[in-house]
């Protein structure tokens, strides 16, 4: 669980300790971090090999409490269903805290980036590669208000942030509207350099351009594109990309001039990582 635990982000430095075997009756971890995390003990109660297993919770410190907890495993063909959950009565102060804020909202997506990340080390650890189905659509020209860099890897969280919200404001300003989502268009994907020649482009409607004066703007042709829906976080990106690339080698297919990222949901509106959506294209000769 240790692996996969939503929690070890909050505190890197985390003291952890296990007493007794792991995966047996009895075995008991116990964690010590900073204010997001707190302190606490977490012990085996119960456990039947591939099916379930319960652990009691006794948190010592924001507050002090007790809870139950289990992951139920439902064989389901090739794969496994897996259900996390955590009860118990509520003290006086447990109440209290209950009444005035939303136990699940507080950590439902705790536990929905725990599953996702269960998810994905289960399959990788299977070498069970995902697929992704791969549609041709038509692309219309398309204008994208943003300034053309080559950016370093580790800057793109911050080129994007900064060009993202100067493209909006500068929409706003010329009183156009945004014709889709937030989108990277690729030009070059340096491997080596570990860098990118892109733009961080708001995707802006051809009929808008007269409006557009005095803005840095790039124009994507008209062309049919190979497209993928992808779900999930940033950090598993290089999936939908790889299986682009093996399809387009499978079927003699040629670049035409971009990829890119259409980032329809991200963080900006959805915490859980496992489901953000990104429609990923590569046009086409």
């Amino acid at each position: 669980m240790d692996k996969w635990s939503p929690w070890n982000d909050l505190d890197p430095n985390m003291k952890k300790n296990l007493e007794g075997t792991d995966g047996t009756v009895g075995a008991r971890a116990t964690w010590e971090g900073n204010e997001g995390v707190g302190s606490g003990e977490q012990r085996i109660d119960e456990l039947v090999p591939g099916k379930m297993i319960r652990t009691h919770l006794t948190f010592k410190e924001p507050f002090t409490n007790e809870a139950d907890a289990s992951i139920e495993l439902d064989a389901a063909g090739d794969s496994t269903r897996v259900t996390w959950a955590m009860f118990g009565e509520n003290g006086f102060w447990s109440k209290v805290i209950c009444t005035f804020m939303d136990m699940d909202a507080m950590i439902g997506k705790d536990f929905e980036k725990g599953l996702g990340r269960l998810k994905e080390q289960a399959e990788k650890a299977h070498g069970e590669a995902p697929s992704y189905q791969i549609t041709t659509v038509e692309r219309p020209a398309m204008l994208y208000l943003g300034k053309r860099e080559v950016v370093k890897w580790a800057d793109m969280k911050a080129f994007y942030g900064k060009h993202f919200g100067e493209g909006m404001a500068a929409l706003g300003k010329a009183g156009v509207a945004p014709a889709g989502a937030p989108s990277g268009v690729f030009f070059v994907w340096n491997v080596q350099d570990q860098t990118a020649d892109m733009i961080a482009g708001i995707p802006v409607a051809i009929a808008d351009k007269s409006k557009l004066k005095g803005l840095e703007v790039y124009e994507a042709p008209a062309s049919k594109a190979l497209m993928i829906d992808y779900t999930g976080g940033y950090n598993s990106m290089a999936a939908p990309h790889e299986a682009m690339d093996a399809y387009m080698k499978t079927n003699n297919l040629e670049l035409n001039t971009n990829v890119i990222e259409e980032y329809i949901t991200g963080p900006g509106s959805e915490p859980d990582s496992t489901k953000w959506h990104t429609t990923v294209l590569y046009y086409i000769k």
